[in-house]
């Protein structure tokens, strides 16, 4: 039975859901753990006064069941993301401020003792509409469907009253509400990005061979352009070579002792309890591996970045969950009295998520992975009209450049590619903070030829989960054939082939 913490079953109760009916109150949990089921009810308090038991009734969907009729044997199912609404006959409440208790035993989590204060701030209030007017500032909500279609246009007409705007385009879409289900709360439309294809790129991978239409999705004017012309000219050189050499995804928890002693026995004891560790972590999930944990000391603080292999899925909510259980066993285990830890957070920074690192340059996170070509000088004069001498010229004197400014690239616009890449394929694009970081090298060869490869240290990306199944960004990925397990590093290395052509393109240009 896992050890839940407080402050995260506080997560489990929906907050504003707390409002009057006709009987008395309602309000909702949310199960934000995975998958289990209500094997019974200890308590019902809402204000300070106690429900009898015989005045619940909990709902999910079309499930409904008095408290009384939940037992061990006749549990009521309580999906992953599923919404149970507590309907409680009692005395309506007052506008403001109510504590609300919900004791429940539950499979596989056991006793779980909710504790929290919501706020009622309008009596009647159903749905986010007061008597069929809008408040003033709270967004219309359905908790029931929140993707239907009355749902929907309740928000639409809310930003037309809220705002003056006028949604004409916003409104407009093909897609069915109900796929982006996980996807996107208070759905109210659609942003439409342009899509041009470069291309097709000639990529030599290990697991991406042939070549591939390239969906870019931008509002910058020339970019299409700019990354097909270093297309044309990678292919007339044989093509983009790709190699993904690396992957791991981080979550790094931070461990807080009274001394920096304390601190560096704690990792001597993680050291040696590895194997416990990595099963407890590796329970979550079917896919994630933990490969190692890498520890940092620093003051009285240990810094523990696990590193996991996470599949075909970007593996940033699998690996924190994976991490958290890993932790919850650590925290239960490690007895030392004399040397106790004093705090614990999931997350102390050093995974950098969503930012630019050092640490990710150096250790990876996402993929690591290299694309290089060799082009030959008369094709790099024909097409570019540039020389190879100028243009390893030119990158001697911006990676002084890139040096003085502390970049984390110095190389000019891996972003440019990679954005447009993760926009039209359902990829994380804040993502983009970690993933632009590049290394760019090149150099006149033997031969008088140009050698050019770009190395990416932490492209973050996914074939499989997130937005990758909505129905626009998975054309994208079937254009790529890039759809579902396996094919993610296929997909890494056809990014990084496109990112090494939008490099040559842009410096050839300026250089020239």
């Amino acid at each position: 039975m896992a050890i839940i913490p407080a402050r995260l079953l506080k997560r489990l109760y929906t907050r504003g859901s707390l409002q009057n009916t006709d009987n008395g109150v309602q309000f909702a949990i949310k199960n934000r753990l995975s998958d289990a089921h209500v094997t019974g009810v200890e308590k019902i308090e809402v204000a300070g006064v106690e429900i009898p038991f015989e005045a619940v009734r909990l709902r999910m969907g079309e499930e409904e069941m008095a408290v009384n009729d939940i037992t061990a044997e006749h549990p009521m199912n309580f999906p992953l993301r599923s919404t149970i609404e507590i309907d409680a006959v009692c005395d309506k409440l007052p506008e403001g401020k109510h504590p609300i208790e919900i004791f429940v035993r539950t499979k596989p989590f056991g006793r779980l003792k909710i504790k929290v204060d919501d706020e009622l701030n309008a009596a009647g209030h159903v749905n986010g509409q007061v008597d069929g007017a809008f408040p003033s500032n709270r967004i219309p909500r359905d908790s029931e469907d929140d993707l239907s279609a009355d749902a929907i246009v309740a928000r639409q007409q809310f930003v037309q009253s809220y705002t003056g705007a006028t949604l004409d385009h916003v409104t407009q879409y093909s897609v069915d509400p109900h796929t982006l289900n996980g996807n996107i709360e208070h759905f109210t439309g659609v942003a439409q990005i342009p899509i041009g294809l470069a291309g097709p790129l000639t990529v030599n991978g290990e697991h991406a061979k042939g070549d591939f239409l390239i969906p870019l999705a931008t509002t910058e004017g020339t970019l299409v352009a700019s990354y097909n012309r270093g297309i044309k000219m990678l292919n007339m050189s044989g093509g983009a070579i790709s190699t993904v050499v690396h992957d791991a995804m981080q979550r790094a928890p931070v461990f807080v002792f009274d001394d920096a002693r304390a601190s560096r026995d704690f990792i001597t004891w993680i050291n040696a309890h590895m194997g416990s560790i990595r099963q407890e972590a590796e329970l979550t999930s079917s896919v994630a591996i933990l490969q190692y944990i890498d520890p940092y000391l620093a003051n009285k603080f240990a810094f523990l970045r696990f590193n996991f292999s996470t599949g075909d899925a970007a593996g940033q909510n699998m690996v924190g969950k994976a991490t958290f259980a890993a932790c919850q066993w650590i925290m239960t285990n490690y007895k030392n009295a004399d040397k106790p830890i004093r705090h614990f957070y999931l997350e102390s920074n050093f995974a950098t998520d969503k930012k630019a690192s050092q640490v990710n340059v150096m250790r990876t996170r996402g993929k690591r992975v290299t694309a290089e070509a060799t082009v030959p000088r008369d094709v790099l004069e024909e097409v570019m009209r540039v020389t190879p001498e100028s243009l390893v010229y030119h990158s001697m004197v911006a990676n002084v450049g890139a040096f003085l400014s502390g970049a984390n690239n110095n190389g000019l616009h891996s972003a440019n590619g990679i954005t447009a890449m993760f926009i039209a394929t359902g990829q994380d694009v804040a993502n983009v903070a970690e993933s632009s970081a590049a290394v760019i090298f090149a150099e006149v060869d033997a031969n008088g030829d140009l050698y050019i490869s770009i190395t990416i240290p932490s492209l973050i990306v996914a074939t499989y989960g997130g937005g990758t199944g909505l129905a626009t960004q998975n054309e994208c990925l079937q254009m790529l054939d890039c759809v579902g397990k396996g094919k993610v590093n296929k997909f890494a290395e056809i990014v990084a082939g496109v990112v090494l052509a939008g490099e040559v393109s842009l410096a050839a240009a300026i250089s020239s």
